[in-house]
């Protein structure tokens, strides 16, 4: 019964599918010749399978640099700023109040910034100086909670105390307790001329945000403090955080058309749009250069199929002369070659997908067995190997992986069906 359900089965195929997906796989009984065909088949099978898998690898750790670093930036950053135009803001409330009406938005804090000279014995360095309220400014900053040393509620109003990144601790040897000079650029007139005007703080606390830039260069302060060394009635703006920061840019802008007043709305990706954009092309140019080596694997197959297609001239006009059309005989060999393509992509997807789920512990088993580090944490920022897979990543590594086994497959197609049977015949 079993045989006569698979022979029913077979009967109702199409004779170019049963054809074609008969010739992928060699007789035991082949002569070399076909073995060497298969050999070829297997190697196309494995190189598309390599060159899918090697994709699906590379693009998933990009994804997870990429996750890993803006994470780093919005632990500091905010989603959506509103930066005051040329007059500070002098009730940040009613702002609040307003992004509040949006479901969308979560909280929201009020901010002073400027640029100032930090000095200490001999050094002296640039820093962003943001004065903040440690009240409201954790609804809206998660770097709050990743203090090396004290932390935001030193900084009181009036204390002029201060709190610096752990990458600037360390490179000028600073602590809690230790004093630094911080020179603003807007001056004081006197009859003399103009002096510049400058304070003395105390730090308080370290904080560790994990991104090397803000731990070096950005100072944090009470707001009542900082707007006294930059002279500031109000504020400079209001942080605001979402609820989706990937959402963040079409939430500012409806943010946008609601506020009153001399306002400026910017959202995290508008910030560091230079350093997204080069990740962008970054990750098309990877794709680009892995992709060409799906391409050099599919391409494997234009010359196994142009051998099958020598060797099985005979059958070729065998079939022709049963009345089968060039169309028909072209419909063979293509689904000999889609076939392996496909094979080749499904084998690439899985075993990609299995890497990138697992590349950290393979890294770390990979460093056990060397005894060497991928990635240093006095180079890097984070000493393991992020992943972050997307589907979309899956399903467009492996269209374009068919698409170029397929395309492979034209020209042997097509040169089969023009094969003549009685020229075929002639010698055999």
């Amino acid at each position: 019964m079993e045989v006569w359900q698979t022979a029913r089965a077979i009967m109702a195929m199409p004779y170019e599918l049963f054809i074609g997906l008969r010739y992928t796989r060699a007789s035991r009984k082949t002569g070399r010749r076909n073995g060497f065909i298969s050999f070829i088949s297997v190697l196309s099978v494995a190189g598309i399978a390599l060159g899918v898998a090697a994709l699906i690898v590379v693009l998933s750790v990009m994804n997870g640099f990429q996750k890993e670093v803006r994470d780093k930036m919005l632990s500091v950053l905010s989603h959506i700023e509103v930066l005051a135009g040329s007059d500070p803001i002098t009730d940040w409330r009613e702002i609040a109040k307003t992004a509040g009406e949006d479901a969308r938005i979560l909280a929201a804090a009020p901010f002073v910034s400027g640029q100032a000279m930090l000095t200490h014995r001999d050094s002296v360095r640039g820093v962003f100086v943001r004065g903040i309220d440690p009240a409201v400014e954790g609804r809206v900053a998660d770097y709050l909670e990743s203090f090396a040393a004290g932390s935001a509620d030193a900084l009181v109003p009036g204390g002029f105390g201060i709190a610096i990144g752990r990458q600037l601790a360390e490179r000028y040897l600073l602590g809690v307790g230790d004093r630094i000079t911080l020179i603003a650029p807007q001056g004081t007139a006197t009859p003399a001329g103009v002096l510049p005007r400058l304070r003395q703080f105390e730090i308080v606390a370290v904080f560790e945000s994990g991104h090397y830039e803000y731990d070096l260069n950005l100072v944090l302060m009470n707001i009542e403090d900082a707007a006294r060394l930059f002279r500031v009635r109000g504020v400079n703006g209001v942080r605001v955080k979402t609820d989706d920061m990937m959402n963040a840019p079409a939430i500012a802008d409806d943010l946008a058309l609601r506020l009153v007043g001399d306002l400026y709305v910017r959202d995290w990706s508008s910030e560091n749009r230079n350093w997204f954009a080069a990740v962008q092309i970054e990750k098309r140019m990877m794709f680009i250069i892995l992709t060409l080596i799906v391409a050099v694997a599919a391409f494997n197959l234009v010359s196994m199929l142009v051998m099958t297609v020598t060797d099985k001239q005979a059958d070729i006009a065998i079939l022709r002369t049963l009345g089968a059309s060039p169309s028909s005989i072209m419909k063979i060999f293509v689904v000999q070659g889609a076939s392996v393509g496909l094979l080749g992509t499904g084998i690439g997807i899985a075993l990609g997908v299995a890497l990138a789920a697992n590349v950290g512990p393979l890294v770390r088993w990979v460093e056990q067995l060397f005894g060497f580090e991928v990635l240093p944490k006095g180079v890097y920022f984070i000493n393991y190997l992020p992943s972050d897979l997307h589907a979309s990543d899956v399903l467009t590594i492996g269209a374009t992986a068919c698409v170029l086994a397929f395309a492979s497959t034209l020209y042997p197609s097509w040169r089969a069906s023009r094969v003549r049977p009685a020229e075929a015949l002639r010698y055999e």
